[in-house]
């Protein structure tokens, strides 16, 4: 018979916190994941950050509803930095030449057509205005966790944990998670190089347990890297409460991708990411392309920083994925997108997480106890 040990392992403290089946949190920019998760005995987590303050009202609102009282949480990226207002026309006014030269030699050479239309990252600007208005926006919400991915301003942190949210904050350093749990975070992301999007330059094997002995009583995730239930397994033998995905979850169904960018993620490895500031101006790792080629090339200039970037770049990003160049078109993607061989439903990946966390576990712990 199998192991209790090690079938009793699959549940961690945070699964009674949040009356969760397994501590497998999920992080999307799709609703339809957010929601998938939950309701496969997770945790997901809704990326917010580039929708307005009524889409966010409206997007948790709806997750509430069809979730009812089962757990969710949304992510913003709350930068320092940022200017005071969401002014465009001022942002456009310092955009070097050079740069403009360079996006519109692009635009030309691949063909992407000008229809006039903003994209994801320049229909508003990432400025303190729109920040504001994004926490109300969370703050009103019923939703149970707000995770910050970059910043945590102290008042928004004490103001969620006076409404009852679970306060989480991403990490990519000791320093950072000192930090964190001085402003009184609930929950350590500990967030290694591994990771898509926006990461730092520790590696997760070396970061997590670290951010374990710095947290103390406060629970940890690991992040960077988990894509199967070994995985998972492995996160927790460094000692975090459960683990935060995200990779693992943009070839689903529930997602739906374009297919163009489907074909990329199936098609690539763990070798197959670049880190870019080509997108916003900081930090993205993504899955390699002509996009990312061109911005490498000795030719191309220095990207702007946030949120310049993103006003120089959003509307070509956007009119690139509407009138499909399949060249140019690209996706944030962790070093683990080498584990995504398939197109499956959210609630087929999560079975497979958790059947390949029991055979791990039960290929370390054999029926005697004793370690295989």
């Amino acid at each position: 018979m199998p192991n209790p040990i090690a079938r009793g392992a699959l549940r961690t403290r945070l699964c009674d916190r949040f009356g969760i089946e397994y501590p497998i949190f999920a992080f999307a920019h799709s609703i339809e994941v957010v929601a998938a998760v939950t309701e496969a005995g997770g945790f997901g987590v809704w990326g917010a950050t580039r929708n307005t303050p009524e889409e966010i009202a409206d997007g948790l609102a709806a997750l509430h509803a069809r979730l009812g009282g089962k757990p969710f949480g949304v992510d913003l990226v709350l930068p320092q930095g940022m200017p005071e207002l969401d002014d465009r026309e001022a942002i456009e006014r310092e955009i070097p030449a050079e740069h403009r030269a360079f996006v519109g030699d692009l635009r030309t050479r691949y063909g992407v057509p000008e229809d006039g239309q903003s994209g994801m990252r320049s229909r508003f600007v990432r400025s303190e205005q729109v920040a504001r208005r994004q926490i109300e926006a969370v703050l009103a919400s019923p939703v149970a966790m707000f995770a910050m991915g970059i910043g945590s301003p102290p008042e928004t942190i004490g103001r969620a944990k006076a409404t009852g949210k679970t306060v989480v904050s991403l990490v990519g350093t000791p320093k950072h998670a000192r930090r964190a749990l001085e402003l009184g975070a609930d929950l350590l992301v500990a967030q290694g190089y591994d990771a898509g999007a926006h990461t730092g330059t520790v590696g997760t094997f070396s970061l997590v347990p670290r951010i374990v002995d710095i947290a103390g009583d406060v629970p940890v995730l690991a992040a960077g890297g988990v894509a199967t239930g070994r995985h998972v397994a492995a996160s927790l033998a460094l000692g975090a409460a459960g683990v935060w995905t995200g990779t693992a979850w943009l070839a689903t169904r529930e997602h739906a991708m374009e297919p163009e960018i489907v074909a990329k993620l199936l098609q690539a490895d763990v070798d197959s990411t670049v880190i870019s500031r080509a997108d916003s101006g900081k930090t993205l790792r993504q899955i390699k392309t002509k996009w990312s080629e061109e911005w490498a090339a000795d030719d191309a200039p220095a990207p702007l920083r946030m949120p310049y970037q993103d006003i120089l770049v959003g509307d070509l990003l956007g009119a690139i994925d509407r009138h499909r160049v399949e060249p140019l078109m690209h996706s944030p993607a962790g070093q683990s997108v080498g584990y995504v061989t398939g197109v499956d439903s959210v609630a087929e990946v999560m079975s497979r997480l958790v059947a390949e966390w029991h055979a791990a576990l039960d290929g370390l712990v054999g029926d005697s106890g004793e370690m295989a």
